[in-house]
């Protein structure tokens, strides 16, 4: 589903990206002449696995869901990406098919920014490619870190790990959240079952560590959680 280019700024948005920070207004004018929004329903899929790609694409709002499909049928989530993150760039990069099913979790405004505005841009400016390199470098960088925590890490660790992700590390009051997500996306992003993200939550819950209503969880110690995943 499209929105009609007068209802958004595009421009404006990509502006506020880190990957386009050092873009002077004339080469965002042209990167945002190649770039369409799109507004998706919840459980929308944007493409499928094996979809060759004609850009790649940036979530001003919304939640999406990467996954891939066993022979046997079981989704593995790859990753839950949010609001000001970008995917496809790899696939569109070296031209090749989608390794991954982009579903929206929620409904979502995307940007698709096209293949061709992206390769211009790359020739007229270096600058921009070393930016570019940069964030593919940090998407590997992040995909290795999970490759260690799935290899290395119990579940409980990688479950603690998630729910602190965003905390400091010397914060030490009482925190409140909401799962993003439903605790089955949240199991399969950690490599676990569900009946085990579940178990886990009650053994955390029996030692006080936790307090689980619904997909809220209270932290009544954030430091004491924390030392229990190291």
């Amino acid at each position: 589903m499209h929105v009609s280019e007068h209802s958004i700024n595009v421009e404006a948005l990509l502006s506020n990206v880190p990957l386009f920070h050092s873009l002077e207004s004339a080469a965002l004018a042209r990167i945002a002449q190649g770039t369409r929004a799109l507004s998706l329903r919840r459980s929308h899929i944007l493409f499928r696995e094996g979809e060759m790609p004609a850009g790649f694409h940036l979530i001003v709002y919304g939640k999406m869901k990467l996954s891939v499909v066993s022979p046997q049928g079981a989704e593995k989530v790859v990753e839950i990406a949010a609001q000001g993150q970008t995917f496809g760039e790899a696939e569109m990069f070296l031209e090749r098919s989608h390794l991954v099913t982009a579903q929206a979790l929620e409904p979502s405004l995307l940007l698709h920014i096209s293949a061709a505005a992206i390769f211009n841009e790359l020739d007229r400016d270096p600058q921009f490619v070393r930016k570019i390199i940069a964030a593919l470098s940090l998407r590997l960088h992040q995909l290795v870190g999970d490759l260690e925590a799935y290899s290395l890490h119990s579940g409980c660790q990688r479950l603690i790990d998630y729910l602190l992700r965003d905390q400091p590390t010397d914060r030490d009051e009482p925190i409140s959240m909401t799962l993003p997500v439903s605790k089955c996306v949240i199991a399969s992003r950690l490599n676990m079952k569900q009946e085990t993200l579940s178990r886990i939550l009650q053994n955390l819950s029996a030692m006080g560590l936790v307090v689980v209503d619904g997909r809220t969880v209270h932290i009544p110690e954030v430091r004491k959680l924390r030392a229990h995943g190291q």
